[in-house]
């Protein structure tokens, strides 16, 4: 089958196609497992965290991917819930131990077991992989492969963060960057707090516009103050700068929550927080880690509910490190999904 495989770390800046396409096995189902015939897969800024050694996969080479539409092909022995011809997903959650004291709570994603979906095991960047059906969810018909695709990350990790706001109708949300998961966030919180007014700070114009064309009653630069103080922000962001930025928005008692797997390197940027201005009257900080089975299948219930379709660019299999490196240099309008024949 073929493969865009990652075989070593590197700096996009620097080298501008870190995957190859490859000829390699078709992989064989364990007896929990599917394997799966991919048609869609999502490209994610997580990816660029693989790549660039900032959540580095445990070995090499691996097939990145972590939002992958498909078509059940074959079934392991002891599959229960799935047969041949099933349409499924795979999102960033691709096991976890199941016993541990955050699985028992229902929060696996905070496994120490925990592994990660084309970092931790080959994911879909390529025309096929495998699975467990524990960890593949039916795709609601609402919905093509190519738009279902980045609703499995994008999406989904987007309705954890707005649920982990602890917004209530009527208060303010801002969104600090403006890619693939924040035009999802926009729409959700338009749909499920119809008289929240949602603020948009992006790095170009362009995400400036698109934010107001689908209903930001207001959009600035991320150094920019909002017209007023806001009750949460969320924050997509690969960088520091946008943090300090956003708590000198939140107005007291407000509550940041940062939906970022790693950071980059402007570390210096925190040198500005200010005590009196960025953190004093009980602001929150509230990080967001991984995706759980749940935050899933909800969201892929609420995505159906409000017909949520979000904008996608395709690209080909092969076309994957055009795709990254114009995630990686800030080329974005929604969602980049491949689409693999």
């Amino acid at each position: 089958m073929k493969a865009m495989v990652l075989k070593q770390l590197c700096d996009l800046k620097e080298h501008q196609t870190p995957l190859e396409l490859m000829e390699v096995p078709v992989p064989v189902p364990g007896d929990k497992e599917i394997l799966l015939k991919v048609s869609a897969c999502g490209v994610c800024h997580t990816e660029l965290d693989e790549i660039e050694g900032r959540t580095p996969p445990p070995y090499l080479p691996v097939i990145p991917g972590h939002q992958v539409v498909g078509r059940v092909h074959t079934v392991g022995s002891n599959v229960q819930q799935l047969k041949p011809g099933d349409r499924v997903g795979v999102a960033w959650i691709f096991s976890a131990c199941g016993t541990c004291k955050f699985c028992r709570s229902g929060h696996e994603n905070l496994c120490p077991d925990f592994e990660a979906t084309g970092r931790d095991a080959n994911g879909g960047y390529a025309e096929y992989m495998t699975v467990s059906e524990d960890f593949a969810y039916r795709i609601p018909n609402a919905f093509s492969d190519l738009q279902a695709a980045p609703l499995l990350c994008a999406g989904a990790i987007g309705y954890r963060s707005l649920r982990l706001t602890g917004l209530e109708d009527g208060q303010r949300l801002g969104l600090t960057g403006f890619g693939a998961s924040g035009h999802l966030v926009l729409k959700m919180a338009r749909f499920r707090y119809p008289d929240t007014d949602v603020f948009v700070f992006a790095r170009s114009a362009e995400e400036r516009a698109f934010a107001l064309e689908l209903g930001a009653v207001w959009a600035g630069e991320t150094s920019e103050r909002a017209p007023c103080k806001l009750d949460s922000i969320i924050d997509t962001t690969p960088a520091w700068l946008p943090v300090v930025e956003a708590l000198a928005n939140l107005d007291a008692g407000g509550r940041l929550v940062i939906n970022a797997i790693r950071k980059e390197g402007d570390k210096q940027s925190l040198l500005q927080l200010d005590y009196p201005q960025h953190l004093w009257q009980e602001k929150e900080i509230k990080s967001i880690a991984n995706i759980t089975r749940a935050d899933v299948l909800e969201f892929m219930d609420l995505a159906a509910e409000m017909n949520l379709t979000p904008e996608v660019q395709v690209f080909a299999l092969e076309q994957a490190n055009e795709a990254l490196v114009e995630l990686k240099t800030g080329r974005i309008h929604g969602a980049k999904v491949l689409k693999i024949d």
